[in-house]
């Protein structure tokens, strides 16, 4: 590390400046023309917003534009472990984490423009973005939406190349609506008046209704899943198809069939930026996809050294009840393929709805350790999250961290090696990560 580090930036501006998100673009605004407005000096941008599923198509949009050789920036939020990860810079051979100098260096700047004006730590981080986006080279730059839509400080992108709606379920509804036509009428904020527009695959007829019906009042290209495209499992491959034709491809190597819409949601996106995706490049895609605590496998670490032997150990930060949906069903078919006794070890944020999130593990978990999430003031104590999975039907215990429930399930396991699901949070998936010693590269 250098001795101007990002870590200590970004601790000082935490010291500065409230914590949370300014639902409005205007101190963005300000800041970003003091800058210069970089964000109007970026190659193409792929713009991500949805409730679930937005880092998966990311990094699927990553996997297939590299493939097919194109240089690429990635912002991506939160972070597992350090704050590095939400910018991965362009590079030959595959884009990097910042290096922590640029980014340092970066944050500053931004932090000076702003002349201590009040703003969020959100705010000035997504300035960044647009600083090192358009400082240096590419020919792709993919945004993640923070929260919401309309009013994330990314929605500044004036002529986005892409936007992109991925499945809009209940979350934040506190900042977003109450209802989910609601929350999709916020994250269709982000699409632009004649520039194209794909819509993933939505669990809610409503919400589905509400995107399409914003895409048609601004006059944007839309392709729609299940209408325009879709992807489908088909003799151990997935088949792509759309308008030009099939493509018959490796199933991707993010585990999950929730994972086939989100791949399709990517190769639509990437043709609607203007991108020529060949089959080479998308089967490449499907197999050289990485995304850090979304049914990540967790082979080696400490922790998973106090596992019982032979388990195996899964990782995913989906906290909200779809994502609770989704990963029971990646997990009922491993159950399906390979028979073992499933545990989970949870660790969830006051800001979830936890019971709905354990509700979809009844009748396929046999137990449920709960743990807190240390370093979080929003972190529902263990005891009580336990209480909230028995609600749920499920028998749970609290316990006081990960690795006392590896160890307590390698203690008095007897049978065959269980499957282990820890998560509930990705705040508690990057701790994981970080205790583990399996950072995010």
């Amino acid at each position: 590390m250098t001795t101007l580090s990002a870590e200590r930036e970004i601790e000082h501006l935490m010291t500065l400046h409230p914590k949370g998100f300014d639902l409005s673009l205007d101190r963005v605004s300000r800041l970003l023309e003091r800058l210069g407005n970089p964000q109007d000096r970026l190659p193409p941008v792929i713009h991500i917003a949805g409730t679930n599923g937005k880092g998966s198509c990311a990094a699927f949009s990553r996997a297939l534009l590299e493939a097919a050789g194109h240089l690429v920036h990635v912002h991506t939020s939160p972070h597992l472990v350090n704050w590095h990860e939400r910018y991965r810079l362009a590079a030959e051979g595959g884009g990097k984490l910042v290096d922590d100098e640029v980014f340092a260096e970066a944050i500053a700047r931004v932090a000076e423009a702003n002349q201590g004006q009040k703003i969020t730590v959100f705010e000035i981080l997504t300035a960044v973005t647009f600083i090192l986006f358009s400082e240096h080279p590419a020919e792709a730059a993919i945004i993640e939406v923070g929260l919401g839509g309309r009013f994330d400080a990314t929605n500044v992108v004036k002529r986005p190349a892409v936007s992109v709606i991925m499945p809009i379920s209940m979350d934040h509804e506190a900042y977003l609506g109450d209802r989910v036509e609601l929350i999709a009428a916020e994250k269709a904020g982000i699409m632009k008046r004649g520039c194209p527009v794909v819509i993933g695959a939505q669990e809610s007829d409503t919400a589905l209704q509400a995107l399409i019906e914003t895409a048609e009042r601004l006059d944007c290209p839309t392709v729609v899943y299940g209408q325009d495209f879709l992807a489908f499992e088909e003799n151990g491959r997935m088949v792509y198809q759309d308008e030009d034709g099939l493509m018959d491809l490796p199933l991707p190597r993010l585990p999950g069939r929730h994972q086939y819409a989100n791949a399709a949601a990517a190769i639509a996106a990437v043709k609607a930026a203007g991108f020529e995706i060949g089959h080479r490049a998308a089967e490449r895609a499907m197999t050289h996809v990485a995304w850090p605590a979304r049914m990540q496998k967790l082979t080696q670490g400490k922790l998973v050294e106090l596992a019982p032997k032979g388990a195996d150990i899964w990782l995913d930060g989906g906290h909200n009840p779809g994502a609770g949906i989704v990963i029971a069903e990646a997990l009922a078919e491993q159950e399906e393929k390979n028979p073992r006794p499933l545990v989970l070890i949870s660790g969830m944020i006051n800001t979830k709805d936890q019971t709905g999130y354990f509700s979809a593990f009844k009748g396929l978990a046999r137990h449920v350790y709960t743990v807190p999430v240390e370093n979080s003031d929003a972190g529902v104590p263990n005891d009580e999250l336990a209480l909230r999975a028995e609600e749920a039907g499920l028998s749970a215990e609290p316990v006081s961290s990960v690795a006392s429930a590896l160890m307590l399930l390698r203690d008095s396991w007897d049978g065959p090696a269980p499957r282990i699901l820890i998560g509930g949070s990705l705040y508690f998936a990057g701790a994981v990560l970080a205790e583990n010693g399996t950072p995010p590269t």
